[in-house]
């Protein structure tokens, strides 16, 4: 035997008997309901693609050219920053250099190394990811690090210097003198000097963006992501 029965707005009904609970809904309800839901997502979706990106970089702090670098990172784009992050920071080039107690020569073996591994990190990408904007742009800021932070130094600088500091340490004179007061004494030492400290500063930055990235912190300090997988 029904006890009660109540019923909102012919929209669903429910009735109560000695044993049952029963609900009784109608289907445009149902309809209402998941149409409500898309709209929220598709709101939501909207109202992201409107705000724009989150994550910026200044391309001249790292002397790779003028303007603003923005995109939205994806998890995939954090693991590449973190490692690319990993090699900046295990390494002299994204680190500060102190030339009373680094050697020039091996500043330029860890600069030629970080070339060679950051150009096989982003080999390593594998294609699909590519056709994300996002990872396009973190993949010409790595380019553009290599072939206009550092390759210029390099092309100036390194040959020249190898080759005369080369032919100190062979003196016989110069066997006891510690190899930073021996750079210290090239003609151009002080030009050198300016030019290596101020691509130090640039992928100092370089480095800290990267790092950024794998906190997953965007330029107003929302968090991208909530873990990196390694």
């Amino acid at each position: 035997m029904e006890l009660a029965s109540t019923t909102l707005i012919n929209l669903f009904s429910v009735s109560l008997n000695k044993y049952h609970l029963l609900f009784d809904v109608n289907p445009w309800l149902v309809v209402g309901v998941v149409l409500l839901a898309l709209l929220f997502i598709f709101v939501r979706w909207r109202f992201g693609k409107m705000r724009g990106p989150n994550f910026e970089i200044d391309a001249a702090e790292m002397g790779i050219g003028p303007g603003k670098i923005s995109f939205k990172p994806n998890l995939k784009d954090q693991e590449i920053a973190y490692k690319i992050w990993v090699e900046l920071s295990t390494r002299k080039i994204g680190l500060d250099i102190d030339l009373k107690h680094d050697v020039i020569a091996e500043v330029y073996d860890s600069w030629h190394s970080f070339f060679l591994i950051t150009r096989e990190l982003i080999k390593d990408i594998p294609v699909n990811k590519v056709k994300n904007k996002s990872t396009r742009e973190i993949i010409a800021l790595s380019i553009n690090v290599l072939n206009k932070g550092l390759r210029p130094h390099l092309t100036t600088w390194q040959a020249r210097f190898r080759h005369w500091y080369e032919r100190q340490i062979e003196k016989k004179e110069d066997s006891d003198i510690d190899p930073q007061f021996i750079q210290a004494k090239y003609p151009q030492f002080e030009e050198l000097k300016t030019d290596l400290l101020e691509v130090n500063k640039r992928l100092i930055a370089y480095r800290k963006k990267m790092h950024e990235l794998v906190l997953g912190k965007s330029k107003d300090g929302e968090e991208l992501s909530e873990k990196i997988v390694s």
